[in-house]
């Protein structure tokens, strides 16, 4: 395995972070090598709630143009905070309150999360629900929805109409995010005349780790809270079931 001496941080300008420190050490006696720089990095990722800041989180995040940098692009409504060692990316504009047409947004492979609009997306797709396993009355599907989640462990709902529902929830991965750039956003439409449930979840934050160039992936996270109200409802899926990212 190759390893990574303090001089090489410097290099990488990882040594400017408060998660590594711990590692400067005389790399003769205690070289480290790249997983354990990308664990302390991980594992420390209690300094990116310090690194924000508080203008930041109050941020007013109104419809924008999609923003062009690679760590933003294909996302709308984003702040951006960076030093040597990482890039944390907040973004609200993709909430249906800023959409044009109403429609859910789909989800950017500089996100974290699933969609059922993110049909150019393989990785970030899944497929619409059918509430027809439970009833056919919409009303009944609808309730039902809505108990479910006020059911699932640290999702609240913030907003409810008789066909939309956003709820929020505690982001799980990576772990360190407070407040406002803490949470994962939960959308849900009725489709009635399909007798569907569209949704999207996902990740308000991405934090990138240098040198990567995805973000650090939130470990199926949204898919497995969506998974789980759906299995509480016991409806089922119109298509193939996502399995979920591979990364890190």
């Amino acid at each position: 395995m190759r390893l990574i001496t303090p001089r090489v941080l410097v290099l990488l300008g990882l040594i400017s972070s408060p998660c590594v420190l711990a590692y400067s050490v005389n790399s003769k006696t205690n070289p480290i090598s790249r997983r354990d720089v990308l664990s302390s990095l991980l594992g420390g990722a209690v300094c990116i709630g310090a690194a924000t800041s508080a203008s930041a989180v109050q941020q007013d995040y109104k419809e924008v143009p999609t923003n062009q940098a690679a760590t933003s692009a294909g996302r709308r409504g984003c702040k951006t905070d960076t030093d040597p060692s990482r890039t944390i990316v907040t973004c609200r504009g993709e909430l249906v309150e800023f959409s044009k047409d109403g429609r859910l947004s789909s989800i950017s492979a500089t996100a974290n999360g699933v969609s059922t609009s993110a049909v150019k997306n393989p990785s970030r797709y899944s497929p619409p629900w059918t509430y027809l396993t439970e009833t056919d009355n919409s009303r009944v599907a609808w309730q039902s929805l809505v108990k479910a989640i006020n059911a699932s462990p640290g999702v609240e709902i913030v907003e409810l109409t008789d066909s939309y529902v956003h709820a929020t929830a505690p982001t799980q991965f990576p772990p360190g995010l407070a407040g406002e750039i803490g949470l994962d956003d939960l959308e849900f439409l009725l489709r009635p005349e399909d007798n569907l449930v569209l949704y999207r979840s996902a990740s308000r934050t991405s934090v990138f780790v240098y040198p990567l160039t995805q973000p650090v992936s939130d470990r199926n996270s949204n898919l497995k809270r969506l998974q789980q109200i759906r299995d509480t409802l016991g409806w089922q899926e119109l298509g193939y079931r996502q399995e979920g990212s591979q990364m890190i």
